[in-house]
């Protein structure tokens, strides 16, 4: 499957949901962004090493990067490979030189490590389009995975409570207003109540 890029370009506090951070990628040669629900660890790790800060004391990421590097060991690259019931699934492509080998993930922490290693993130088209949202001037599309049954592409956990009431239209109104404001993780709930709804 072709690979695609994609970069960091947003992480912000959770409004919906208590201590959690939304991660924003964006994909690097097009409109599309993934919005990705994360634990405050993560995004402080996250954010320490975009922003260049040293702690006084090395983040468990810190120390795996330094464990990693005495041992001649790089990574080359980060792959979000699957997404199954609202959960992404990521690894990380190790070298030594001689080696290499994948090393299974959680999303979080796999773009933590790519921050400090500096290395390129991707996915896969089925997955941005299952969860993505593209952005074209002031217009949105949400994305469907045409390929995937209709029931996988929405769970009940990812809808947020108060959105069943409202219709279709209203629900459209307020996608419109989460990208106008770059609240992508609000618009992943209401682009999800909207994929659920075509489904049933």
């Amino acid at each position: 499957m072709k690979k695609i890029k994609l970069d960091i370009v947003g992480l912000s506090y959770s409004q919906t949901q208590s201590g959690a951070y939304a991660l924003v990628l964006g994909e690097v040669s097009g409109r599309r962004r993934l919005p990705i629900i994360i634990g405050s660890f993560e995004a402080q790790a996250i954010a320490i090493e975009i922003e260049k800060m040293t702690p006084s004391r090395p983040l468990t990421h810190d120390l795996f990067k330094s464990f990693a590097q005495a041992f001649n060991i790089g990574i080359q690259e980060i792959i979000i490979y699957n997404l199954v019931d609202g959960i992404f699934y990521s690894k990380l492509i190790c070298s030594d030189g001689k080696k290499t080998l994948e090393i299974d993930a959680r999303t979080s922490d796999a773009i933590a490590m790519a921050v400090r290693f500096d290395c390129p993130i991707f996915t896969y088209e089925f997955i941005l389009s299952t969860a993505g949202i593209v952005i074209e001037g002031n217009d949105f599309v949400y994305l469907e995975n045409l390929n995937e049954p209709a029931e996988e592409k929405a769970t009940p956990t990812s809808t947020a409570a108060g959105y069943t009431a409202l219709s279709d239209d209203e629900l459209k109104t307020k996608l419109q207003e989460a990208l106008n404001e770059e609240a992508y993780e609000k618009a992943a709930k209401i682009r999800d109540e909207l994929n659920k709804r075509k489904a049933s």
